[in-house]
């Protein structure tokens, strides 16, 4: 978090503390802190303040989007539209609806990552209720064409959600330019607390006959209109706020220093390191995503010696879980399970310094000799008549 965003939560910690819906004045206190929050964050997005729904995480918000759209629309049609490399939040949520008897069309990605817009219209049918594309990747960082999806979607009068927990304070979103109808975002993603996200709803869940496009999947009291009960976190919103507000300030300036740090680990490491790769596209990606490849090495291997030179960083890989795939993202770009296991995401932020890039960059190579020398897999590097 950014320490003025924890000063801003303590405050609301000591002071903020009764609940939002009570009638005395400190629920009143809390509610005033509540609409003022509810404000700012719709303001990043161009959202009207009453269509901000606060949730716990992105992941809650996902599945309330797509689950709340599903079954209140089930009578109308049974089939719904999304790409083959989301998060596992909307993914895992339409496996679900396919066991419930709704179909889903899971649309490829080309080597970069993104879909094709012919073909996600070519995959609308009659019973089409809802597409739910992602924002932007959080392995690889591409972009998808979010305003041409939300014009085919707002043509064939079909819902469009938007899993925009990566993009939300990364790039410019206006919902009425895009045409989006529901957007998931989380705090934690631009250095507010964890444990609280938002959903915006366009026009709260109503279409314009008046009738309802979205149900709650929680039951309890009558918080945020009925769409999510639970007491609501204000000091967590409270910093959410704060961590819009800054990453308004912030924005112009950090874009493009965050690209030029990004380009500038792509860049030296494509020159300098053999057998290594870009994941993802090369300019329509997160200004603060690398993802690379290393043949011959597992990502896992790189991530050990990198933390214990004092960084810090992931991989797409998921060889020490029990399955031992490889992340399903890379896999649908196109890359062999072997080179997949190889990836390296590296993000950049708000703290990052020039002098940690070159810190990186020196050591990384290192890391990447010691592991090929060790590693079986060179052994049998191919060779090259030169």
């Amino acid at each position: 978090m950014d320490p003025r965003v924890i000063e801003e939560i303590e405050k609301h910690f000591k002071a903020t503390y009764g609940n939002s819906s009570s009638l005395h004045s400190l629920g009143q206190k809390a509610g005033q802190v509540l609409t003022k929050s509810r404000e700012i964050i719709a303001s990043l997005i161009n959202a009207k303040r009453d269509e901000i729904f606060f949730t716990s995480s992105g992941t809650e918000a996902d599945n309330l989007a797509i689950m709340g759209v599903a079954l209140k629309n089930k009578k109308m049609g049974n089939h719904i539209i999304t790409s083959s490399i989301e998060h596992h939040a909307v993914e895992n949520t339409c496996k679900h609806l396919e066991e419930e008897g709704f179909q889903i069309t899971y649309l490829p990605v080309n080597k970069f990552g993104l879909i094709n817009l012919k073909q996600l219209e070519d995959s609308i049918t009659d019973n089409t209720i809802l597409i739910t594309i992602m924002f932007a990747n959080n392995e690889i960082g591409t972009i998808q064409p979010i305003e041409e999806i939300g014009k085919i979607a707002n043509k064939h009068n079909i819902i469009f959600h938007t899993d925009a927990v990566q993009a939300y304070g990364k790039i410019a979103i206006d919902v009425d330019k895009m045409h989006i109808d529901l957007l998931s975002a989380s705090a934690h993603k631009l250095y507010g607390p964890k444990g609280v996200g938002m959903l915006y709803i366009r026009n709260k869940g109503f279409r314009e006959d008046g009738e309802s496009y979205i149900e709650p999947i929680m039951f309890g009291g009558g918080h945020e209109w009925n769409m999510r009960p639970s007491t609501v976190n204000v000091p967590g919103i409270a910093g959410f706020a704060k961590a819009v507000e800054l990453v308004k300030d912030e924005m112009e300036i950090e874009i493009p220093r965050q690209t030029r740090l990004r380009d500038k680990i792509i860049k030296y490491v494509l020159e300098n390191i053999d057998d290594s790769f870009l994941n993802g596209h090369p300019t329509q990606r997160l200004p603060n995503n690398v993802n690379l490849g290393f043949k011959y090495i597992e990502g896992e291997s790189i991530v050990l010696d990198l933390d214990s030179e004092g960084i810090g960083a992931s991989t797409g890989s998921a060889c020490s879980s029990k399955s031992l795939e490889p992340s399903h993202v890379l896999l649908a770009i196109g890359l062999k399970p072997q080179d997949a296991h190889g990836s390296l995401r590296v993000t950049v932020g708000r703290f990052t310094t020039e002098d940690e890039i070159d810190y990186f960059l020196e050591r990384l190579p290192h890391v990447i000799k010691r592991l090929r020398e060790l590693s079986p897999l060179t052994k049998r590097k191919p060779k090259v008549d030169k």
